[in-house]
């Protein structure tokens, strides 16, 4: 681990934190979207957030990025603000709570995509000391060729930054993507072993990767805040399905 990644004390946090990261088209999200999904429905607390989505920076983070006026310095600093209120308003209350956080995309998002933009990675560090260490990071790792085909496949447009646009790598926006992209991808690799990243294979069916999801995150829930299972009898009575629809006598109570 780097020598400048403290993450903050989290010994009193009851709850469990899982984070993914991987680059643009890697299908992170849908991964964790079926992660969440599936803990739900086992009656787990769970708690979202994303990345760049602090009501605080949002609107500036907008107006900057459509006048094209960040630059990698800006464009770091304001991501920073942005984790660091989510950090105390969305991420650190749940986990307090004992609640299961799961984040789309972390520290190591910015730790990627900042040194990709020029930023020294060692600064870019120490901005995130504050951060809690997560219970598990995964790293959905795809090649760079079939991320930019699930990416580019009916999409008309990139956006500016996106592509990085604003680091002069290419007049077009296409190539500009590949480049960029292919620098955040090297980052990536280079901070698996730093940060102990568990790699899944992005290119695996998707239920392959789901299932190797649960299978890490499952024996790390003991504790966490679940709702009880009530039994079918309790659940139909609690809805009022008696009388002539449902005689609760007849539905066991044991289940």
């Amino acid at each position: 681990m780097s020598d400048y990644q403290q993450y903050a004390e989290s010994e009193d946090l009851p709850g469990k934190l899982f984070i993914v990261k991987g680059i643009d088209g890697s299908g992170k999200s849908t991964q964790l979207d079926l992660l969440r999904k599936y803990l739900e429905s086992q009656g787990y607390t769970v708690s979202f957030s994303e990345w760049n989505s602090s009501p605080l920076v949002r609107d500036t983070t907008r107006l900057g990025k459509k006048q094209r006026l960040l630059s990698p310095m800006t464009f770091s600093l304001i991501h920073a603000a942005d984790f660091a209120d989510r950090l105390e308003r969305t991420i650190i209350p749940p986990l307090r709570a004992g609640a299961v956080v799961l984040a789309d995309r972390y520290i190591y998002t910015a730790f990627a995509r900042d040194a990709a933009r020029g930023i020294n990675r060692d600064f870019v560090r120490r901005m995130y000391r504050m951060a809690v260490k997560p219970t598990a990071a995964f790293y959905f790792r795809v090649p760079l060729k079939e991320a930019l085909r699930r990416i580019l496949t009916g999409r008309p447009e990139l956006k500016w930054y996106e592509a990085g646009m604003d680091l002069g790598l290419s007049e077009d926006p296409y190539k500009s993507f590949e480049i960029f992209q292919g620098r955040i991808l090297e980052e990536y690799e280079r901070m698996t072993s730093e940060f102990g990243l568990t790699t899944i294979d992005a290119t695996l069916p998707i239920s392959e990767q789901q299932a190797q999801m649960r299978a890490i995150v499952e024996p790390a829930l003991d504790g966490v805040l679940q709702r009880p299972r009530a039994s079918l009898g309790e659940l139909f009575e609690a809805e009022r399905l008696v009388g002539r629809y449902i005689d609760p006598r007849l539905v066991r109570t044991d289940r």
